[in-house]
């Protein structure tokens, strides 16, 4: 499908995902080999959040339908899509990254066999907390989101960055940037 490295991130609800990757988007030189895949959402644009390709739950499916999407999944009740063009390597990027599920990872390891997994989390009280601070669920339901994220396991022969984000947003920016760095021929043009 491409030679682009995919680096899959993923990780629980809270953990700071979208976070930390515009923190890696607006610190990396505009020049790196790197491209950060646009998702397709069927809900609205979030000002604080990804700047997603918002659509309706019946545009999502007459895309799926056309079959423009490399990888979809349902989460958190909503439909998210990547296109094909998404993991081209255009403009010299020879890496992506996909804000993807956990979910999603035993398919996404079946298209892109070598992928690496960025695993961001946070400690259960931490999670807890940003969960309880959003006020979008019920207490039984953050409780059930952190013990999956507990619970989550890699699969066997996958390779994994682990990133806890349990302090400043910097300071899990700096280690995902160092971890990301360990890759062979990260960035490089």
């Amino acid at each position: 499908m491409t030679s682009a490295r995919l680096v899959y991130t993923l990780g629980p609800s809270g953990a700071g995902k979208d976070s930390l990757l515009n923190w890696l988007m607006d610190r990396l030189p505009p020049d790196a080999a790197v491209h950060f895949a646009r998702r397709v959402i069927d809900r609205g644009p979030s000002p604080d959040g990804e700047q997603h390709e918002s659509v309706t739950p019946q545009a999502f499916a007459q895309l799926r339908t056309e079959l423009p999407f490399a990888m979809h999944w349902k989460a958190k009740g909503h439909q998210y899509g990547v296109r094909h063009g998404e993991f081209s390597t255009k403009d010299g990027a020879h890496w992506v990254l996909v804000n993807g599920s956990r979910e999603h990872l035993a398919q996404a390891l079946a298209q892109f066999p070598g992928l690496t997994v960025l695993h961001i989390s946070a400690s259960p009280e931490v999670l807890r907390a940003r969960l309880n601070a959003r006020q979008r669920e019920s207490a039984a339901a953050v409780e059930a989101r952190v013990q999956r994220g507990l619970d989550w396991q890699a699969p066997e022969h996958c390779k994994v960055l682990r990133i806890t984000n349990d302090s400043s947003l910097d300071a899990a920016g700096q280690q995902m940037l160092r971890l990301l760095s360990s890759l062979p021929d990260w960035c490089a043009n």
